[in-house]
């Protein structure tokens, strides 16, 4: 029996005795197999003799032979391209570091910035810079929504207890975040106004200014443009821009990562860092999986010699995907 992690980071055991076929992830994925195609309740879509997943518009990443197989999703990135082109803020809900769930989508009517850090992030102090923004802008109608893209809610609950935020923080460990939002790098911060829809694309934005001498970014470049919105209702240029195009190779870097967050979790890192090396050639400048993953099987993503061998790499090369708010 093969493992499938769907989109949201769900694990379920399939049937069977061999390797995963058609028929056993169209059932995981709640459709059945019809003569008429793919089909759910009243909608079918046809096969034309496609796969299932193919036919649902999804990548799959695969490790392991036989019922021994682990299967992870991600949608393609036309199905990704189709989905932001429509404008509205993904759903997202996802479990606070105790494993209660938060909900995004509760904050609807509301001008919303959903901010995302990390533990392997210096932005894991920065939690208090956000408490201090929310905490001005409350009475003008403005909701933050925190998500820490860790792979164990445990590595972000000191942060957590620390700065002891009034503000949701979930974490995100299948970094479901980051694949519906296109985020491959923190701190990044997504703006979505009173009718849901994405105001401003992903952009770096530090909570204070406590590590700008790496970010060359100061914080008020973010929230002056953030108070002019939230006060004003302006936007700022970077809110004209098209979402980052993401390919099927980045995609399914993001399957190849929650393959490796399996291994890690049931004592397979080896197993985990062969996942990440494949999900790092697929998408060499998603940080997510890169700094995440050396944090996933136990490396130093601050000093360590893979994370500072990458950090050169990444900065001679103009430091692809950290994009200011401006």
């Amino acid at each position: 029996m093969g493992i499938l992690i769907d989109l949201d980071g769900r694990e379920q055991v399939l049937g069977g005795d061999g390797a995963p076929d058609d028929g056993s992830l169209a059932a995981a994925l709640g459709w059945t197999l019809k003569p008429e195609g793919l089909c759910r309740g009243e909608t079918c879509v046809p096969l034309l003799g496609r796969p299932v997943l193919e036919a649902l518009g999804l990548l799959a990443a695969r490790d392991g032979d036989g019922a021994d197989q682990v299967v992870a999703l991600a949608p393609s990135a036309e199905s990704h391209r189709r989905e932001l082109a429509e404008g509205r803020a993904p759903s997202l809900t996802l479990d606070d570091v105790d494993g209660n769930p938060l909900s995004f989508d509760d904050y609807s009517g509301h001008k919303r910035v959903l901010v995302t850090w990390a533990s392997w992030c210096g932005c894991r102090h920065e939690l208090g810079g956000w408490q201090r923004l929310q905490d001005e802008l409350a009475d003008a109608g403005l909701r933050l929504f925190s998500v820490a893209l860790d792979a164990d809610p445990e590595d972000a609950r000191p942060w957590i207890e620390q700065a002891a935020p009034s503000y949701p923080v979930a974490v995100d460990t299948a970094h479901v975040t980051a694949e519906r939002y296109g985020i491959t790098n923190v701190p990044s911060v997504v703006w979505v106004d009173e009718d849901d829809r994405i105001v401003k694309p992903p952009t770096i934005a530090p909570g204070d200014d406590q590590f700008v001498e790496f970010t060359r970014i100061e914080s008020a470049r973010h929230h002056d443009l953030l108070r002019a919105w939230v006060l004003e209702g302006s936007l700022p240029e970077s809110s004209a821009a098209a979402p980052v195009q993401r390919t099927d190779e980045e995609q399914l870097a993001l399957a190849h990562r929650r393959i490796a967050a399996h291994h890690q979790r049931v004592g397979r890192t080896e197993a985990a860092r062969a996942q990440l090396a494949i999900a790092q050639v697929l998408a060499p400048w998603d940080w997510t999986v890169r700094r995440g993953g050396i944090a996933m099987t136990g490396g130093d993503p601050f000093l360590g010699e893979e994370f500072t061998s990458f950090w050169e790499e990444w900065d001679a090369s103009g430091r692809p995907g950290y994009t200011p708010t401006g």
